[in-house]
């Protein structure tokens, strides 16, 4: 088993998540070149299918420390803590933007809900994954939301509801990485700079380049950005 590597899930052929996946591990071989990348192809087009697979994420990867990583992600900065942070806590990721797991239908209370589209994890975390594979094919983990014309829509699947409920089944302490560490532009409008991972299918914007040149400097004053802007540019 290796050390240290990283994990994508995908499911299906397509064009799209071919491309997204390209970017992803081109963009990660330009900052950590020394690490291994597994990729776990699935044949099955079925949502639902990719979702409980990606449940298993822990014994499907080969390394004994594993970042995993949606395949709509760009990796913009250095990413040694995530990785320190999950030596000491055994999983370190970010809380969802939508922080209420309850949103999901078979999920109930205050629960709090994780992105598990980017994930640092060790063996510490064993217990949580162990949870989340049982419980995943078990919750129904289907989401009520209005679209933009106030119209209720359905959403069948999702997979960070039942991991929610294996987190907090475990009473795991996982350590939370801020948001940078996980960053949404269609639905995050400010940050502080710099951003370590881009999570989006969109084309990264001229500007987020500029800005890891600019915080690469030792001199770099960490500041304040408007994402709105940001992407315009």
């Amino acid at each position: 088993m290796s050390n240290r590597g990283v994990l994508y899930i995908v499911w299906g052929h397509d064009d799209k998540t071919e491309r997204g996946l390209g970017r992803s591990i081109q963009s990660l071989k330009e900052i950590h070149p020394e690490l291994p990348v597994e990729v776990c192809r699935l044949e099955s087009t079925d949502p639902m299918e990719g979702l409980l697979q990606k449940a298993k994420m822990f014994e499907l990867s080969p390394y004994r420390e594993t970042l995993f990583l949606d395949a709509d992600t760009v990796v913009l900065g250095r990413l040694d803590f995530g990785f320190a942070k999950a030596q000491e806590f055994g999983l370190a990721c970010c809380i969802a933007l939508c922080p209420w797991a309850k949103r999901h239908t078979g999920v109930h209370g205050e629960t709090v809900e994780y992105n598990t589209g980017v994930m640092f994890f060790g063996p510490q975390a064993k217990p949580v994954f162990e949870n989340w594979a049982k419980l995943a094919p078990q919750i129904d983990s289907s989401i009520n939301w209005y679209d933009e014309l106030g119209q209720l829509r359905r959403m069948r699947h999702a997979d960070q509801g039942s991991f929610a409920v294996a987190v907090e089944a475990a009473k795991y302490p996982l350590f939370v990485l801020p948001v940078n560490w996980n960053f949404q532009p269609k639905w995050q409008l400010s940050f502080f700079g710099p951003i370590k991972i881009w999570h989006d299918w969109g084309e990264l914007p001229p500007f987020f380049s500029e800005m890891r040149r600019y915080y690469d400097q030792p001199e770099a004053v960490i500041q304040y950005h408007a994402a709105i802007s940001a992407n315009d540019q």
